[in-house]
């Protein structure tokens, strides 16, 4: 195997990489959004965790404010120096919701 072929296989596997990056990047915001969207529509689990007596909009007005205190919360974290499972596990986790999400709008055409 000459240099010529080294480089090109090593540009191969970046090229991978890369694009197996993206698609987990794609499907983890897939699963955020998918389950932002499950959260706060008229028909989400807040709606269905108070019934039909509180109003969809309050529901919804409900749920942003809690994504918003918590959105303010977060931003106060620094960096962790040691990278920890939960965060592994966390992302993980949402690119399986977001895998769960692009399935189902690909069978049903729906959420």
């Amino acid at each position: 195997m000459d240099l010529h072929e080294f480089r090109l296989k090593r540009e191969l596997y970046s090229v991978g990489q890369a694009a197996a990056g993206f698609a987990i990047v794609a499907l983890v915001l897939m699963g955020i959004g998918g389950t932002i969207y499950k959260v706060i529509s008229p028909e989400g689990w807040v709606a269905q965790a108070f019934g039909r007596s509180l109003a969809a909009g309050a529901a919804a007005l409900g749920s942003l404010a809690l994504i918003g205190a918590l959105a303010w919360y977060s931003r106060g974290w620094s960096a962790p120096r040691v990278r920890n499972r939960f965060s592994d596990l966390l992302v993980y986790t949402f690119a399986g919701a977001g895998l769960i999400y692009v399935a189902q709008l690909w069978l049903k055409g729906s959420f």
